[in-house]
């Protein structure tokens, strides 16, 4: 194992006087600290360069008055939106343009001329609410379309699905202001109806003479076009997923309406100019859309058919094969291959009927319509998470963008997929295409081996020949995302030379000093270096967890992060049932995020950026807010989990030092409960005390705002072995039921655990014994990463079970049982009984369900709200206790996101803030707008004591479902006395 890799030079500074410049000049905020460096690194390409700083311009003066310093100092710039681009695009060396901070407002919606005028950093979601009570949206619909920036989608003339009805982003802009490297700002609009001028010049503080720019662009590009007629006129494929290169074509006199320079800088990558501003055309939303999904017997068969389906006018025909589809299969019709035909109509009768002409005239193996809304979302969730999913092959090899989009005629679509396929198995790789098969856009990604001199050498190559192959099929090396550094060298073997020198000089002409995302499109640095992977540590790092996903490499965990952010995200995901990444929902900053905090440890190992490893403050300051809900273990398309990355940093960080006070109060919980167990009456009755609960908290390191929860004067495991010396049956070793007494349950809410031996022992005829001592998970010293206690406590209760092997264990507190199911087995990979023990953990639910199938729970019929707990999500899924609501008649949905306490996390000091905020994202206005009479139900601990401490309703309390059910059978045996 190594040590942290140290490099002998960090990046440059930097020039004399450049910084107190800018500052001077602008009112946006500057950063040019590790931190603010390290986080813009990288987009969600394989490429990675450290820039000087970041700015974050307060409107468009700030920008021209920042564009005007960096040309008088030489400072290149980089635009960046999202940062979800896959070509490499939005990283660069110099300064970094964060224009998602402040210029992300949504200026005009004209819903009679069906126009929309957005600043660059909106994100289209935002954009397409703004335009639905209108009836209108966006056409383009990128799948990040929940964190792309209008932007970011100018500068890459973005897509989606639905291009084959609404077209690419560069048909759907009207107007854009720009600003020039050096300040100048010049208004572009489309010249169709408009005359012959198109641009209209101003300087960086006033305006300035109509005409100094022409209908082209600036000064110079209507000769440059006009010099070369012909060779722009025959040297451009005629595709519509045509994104590669410059849109020269757009400014010839032919086209209709005349030179439209707006689309000439749709797809500029940053090249050019700034946007500032952006007016765009909106279209009509259907009111009513069904999904035929049609199965094939393979892709190519797919993809051959989808052009036959575009005269019945589909809003969309995306395609997929099965490699892509690792789990929900049951959603599809029978095949090997899919295609997603999407229909609108004025009803839901229009639109289906118009599905089901397609799905008739579809020569499929199978097919089906889904009208159901939510059904539809859980098919194109399959789609849309497909750029995380495809980044793991199936065996958990890792796979890369870099040919994420190149584009053919559809009609050739077919053949150009078994030519791919050949040459990916000719060259020992593997990918899983997937896309936009009605425009013949093809996304895969590619188990490159982009960490080795021979796997780098292979990339290249191979890159060549799908360079060669895709322009023998009359295509486009990109169909949507541009072309970055992964593509722009290879522009030649498409347009040739004489066409890219073109490019050169279009650029020259709009940027002549170069500073505008210099290496962009234009004279770029070779493909395969810049690679992001190349300063991580040739060996793996010494760490505690076993990490048996990424081969025990701590450095592959953090690769995991391909940075398709669907992390940073305003609302929780898949419709707000998910959880990741609470904290950066509620702060808005990036490392607060599950990409940032991956993109601080990247630096972290690569100690270019952030260069005292472990002892990193920058990074132990991200990781701060993360309230390990590990949201994002199943919420991140790749499976990133953060909260054991925090747990191992922790571990590391505070390693022969003083950790803070909440680690030893609170990491150690289970220890001082167990202390303080007999003591528990005069304890409670001190807590009171104002002057003495404030004390305790200050030396504990916990919130003033919190209350110290109320310590149960009697366990749950002396309850139950009192009961049983009271006579109670103890049947057969096949007839017991072994109920974990997890540290909550013992010691603070026994009647949970009291309640659930009630409803096991009727609902299975066994008999609850009483648990082995001095069992624990762990999860505290987990949390607050004191992960050598951690494994001697696992160690420690794994000798108290090893005379109980074979049985289910029962746990009622969803954080543990989520400890027991991961954690355990991954801090002690080499001991097989940690293993056993995590496979034999179940819920109350998932053990009622496996051992009591023929159970009849009482019927209850009232309405519930309430928190699903966010390891219970992301570890344990929440199915059977769904259908066991459904049996009892609990009607409604539990809150998505995450309850802010989450263990110690609320508890400690500094974070009573973030934590209240995470509870009044769902959970607090559910409560609030609830009812009365609505079951409060909260399976965690942490989720009823937030709800308890944040002002339930009188005379409510959240309880556990074995409560609740508890209660139900109570009232049964009640009513059949009163009838006896």
């Amino acid at each position: 194992m190594a040590e942290l890799h140290r490099p002998h030079t960090g990046p440059p500074a930097p020039p004399a006087g450049f910084v107190a410049a800018l500052r001077a000049a602008v009112r946006g905020g500057t950063d040019f600290g590790p931190a603010a460096r390290a986080l813009t690194t990288m987009d969600a390409s394989n490429y990675r360069r450290v820039p000087l700083g970041v700015l974050a311009p307060r409107d468009a003066d700030d920008l021209a008055a920042a564009l005007t310093v960096c040309r008088e100092y030489g400072v290149p710039v980089v635009p960046r939106g999202g940062a979800t681009s896959i070509a490499g695009q939005a990283t660069g060396t110099g300064l970094v343009l964060d224009l998602t901070r402040h210029l992300n407002a949504i200026l005009d919606v004209d819903p009679a001329a069906r126009t929309a005028t957005v600043q660059p950093g909106v994100v289209l979601d935002d954009l397409r609410a703004a335009a639905a009570p209108h009836g209108l949206t966006f056409g383009p619909d990128p799948s990040t379309h929940s964190r792309c920036t209008l932007g970011g989608m100018i500068g890459n003339n973005s897509c989606g699905a639905h291009s084959v009805a609404w077209g690419t982003t560069a048909d759907n802009v009207r107007a854009l202001e720009v600003v020039r490297y050096g300040g100048e700002v010049l208004r572009l609009e489309q010249t169709r109806g408009m005359g012959p001028d198109g641009v209209r010049g101003t300087s960086a503080h006033g305006p300035g003479r109509v005409g100094d720019a022409s209908a082209h662009g600036p000064h110079g590009v209507r000769e440059l076009i006009g010099a070369h007629l012909a060779l722009l006129r025959t040297g451009y494929p005629d595709l519509s997923r045509r994104i590669s290169g410059y849109a020269l074509d757009a400014l010839l006199p032919e086209h209709p309406g005349g030179p439209d320079p707006v689309r000439a800088f749709c797809g500029s990558e940053g090249t050019l100019a700034v946007v500032t501003e952006a007016t765009v055309r909106l279209v009509e939303t259907p009111r009513a859309r069904a999904l035929a999904v049609l199965g094939y017997a393979d892709e190519a068969a797919a993809a051959e058919a989808a052009p036959g389906l575009l005269p019945y006018g589909p809003l969309t025909v995306e395609g997929m094969a099965a490699d892509l589809v690792r789990e929900p299969a049951g959603l599809l019709p029978r095949g090997a291959a899919w295609l997603f035909v999407e229909t609108g109509g004025a009803t839901p009768a229009e639109a289906r009927a118009h599905a089901e002409r397609i799905l008739r005239a579809a020569d499929a193996v199978d097919g089906a319509v889904v009208t159901d809304p939510a059904g539809q979302r859980a098919l194109w969730r399959i789609r849309e998470d497909a750029a995380g999913t495809a980044t793991r092959m199936p065996d958990g090899s890792e796979a890369w963008p870099g040919w994420e989009d190149c584009a053919v005629p559809p009609d050739r679509l077919g053949p150009y997929l078994r030519d791919f396929r050949a040459l990916l198995a000719g060259h020992g790789l593997r990918g899983t295409p997937y896309g936009h098969f009605g425009e013949g856009c093809i996304h895969v990604r590619i188990d490159f081996d982009l960490l080795t001199p021979p796997g780098i050498a292979r990339f290249r190559t191979f890159s060549q020949e799908l360079a060669d192959l895709v322009v023998a099929h009359g295509g486009s090396l990109s169909g949507e995302h541009g072309d970055g550094q992964a593509r722009a060298e290879l522009l030649p073997r498409m347009y040739g030379d004489e066409l890219v020198v073109l490019f050169g000089a279009f650029k020259d002409l709009w940027d002549p000093d170069g500073g505008l995302n210099p290496g962009i499109l234009t004279r770029p640095a070779p493909l395969d270096t810049n690679l992001r992977f190349e300063v991580l540590p040739k060996r793996p790092v010494d760490v505690v967890f076993g990490y048996p996903q990424d081969g025990g490499d701590f450095a592959g965990a953090v690769r995991r992060c391909v940075g398709v952010a669907k992390c940073l995200t305003a609302e929780a995901p898949s419709g707000g049932t998910g959880v990741m990444c609470p904290s950066f929902r509620v702060t808005g900053e990036e490392a607060h995020s599950t990409r940032g905090r991956a993109r601080l440890l990247h630096e972290m190992l690569a100690g270019e950026v952030i260069t005292d490893g472990w002892r990193s403050t920058e990074v132990r300051d991200a990781l701060d807010l993360c309230l390990s809900c590990k949201g994002c273990r199943s919420d991140c398309p790749v499976g990133v989990d953060m909260a054991t990355y925090k747990a191992e940093f922790l571990h590391h960080h505070y390693k022969g030092r003083i950790r803070p006070a909440a680690h030893y109060a609170l990491g150690r919980l289970p220890r001082w409960l167990r202390l303080a167990a007999p003591f528990a009456r005069p304890l409670n009755a001190l807590a009171r005390v104002g002057p003495l609960a404030a004390l305790a908290k200050r030396l504990a390191g916990i919130a003033p705002e919190r209350t110290i929860p109320v310590l149960a004067t009697e366990t749950y495991s002396r309850w139950l072995r009192t009961r049983r010396d009271r006579g109670t049956r103890v049947l057969s070793s096949d007839r017991v039921v072994h109920l974990w007494a997890d540290t909550f349950t013992e010691y603070l809410s026994p009647q949970v655990g009291r309640a659930a031996v009630r409803v096991l022992e009727e609902a299975t005829g066994r008999t609850v014994l009483p648990p082995p001592a001095g069992g624990c998970c762990g999860l505290t010293y987990v949390s607050t990463g004191q992960l050598d206690a951690a494994r001697r406590v696992m160690r420690r209760t794994l000798d108290r079970f090893a005379p109980l092997p074979g049985h289910p264990v029962v746990v009622l507190e969803p954080s543990c049982a989520a400890t027991l199911r991961t954690d355990l087995p991954e801090l002690l990979p080499d001991d097989p009984r940690a293993a056993e023990l995590a496979a034999r953990v179940r819920t109350l639910a998932q053990y009622l369900e496996e051992y009591a199938p023929d159970w009849t729970p009482p019927r209850l019929d009232r309405p519930v709200v309430g928190q699903t707990h966010c390891h219970q999500h992301a570890v344990l899924g929440d199915a059977a206790e769904r259908r066991l609501r459904e049996r009892l008649g609990l009607t409604g949905e539990l809150s998505g996101g995450c309850c802010g306490l989450a263990g110690n996390f609320g508890f400690e000091k500094g974070h009573w803030e973030v934590s209240v905020a995470c509870a009044e994202e769902q959970l607090l206005p559910a409560v609030r707008e609830s009812e009365p009479g609505t079951e409060l139900l909260a399976d965690g601990f942490s989720c009823r004591t937030q709800l308890d401490q944040l002002g339930r309703p009188v005379g409510r309390r959240a309880r556990h479902l074995a409560e609740v059910i508890a209660e139900g059978l109570e009232v049964g045996d009640g009513e059949r006395s009163s009838r006896r």
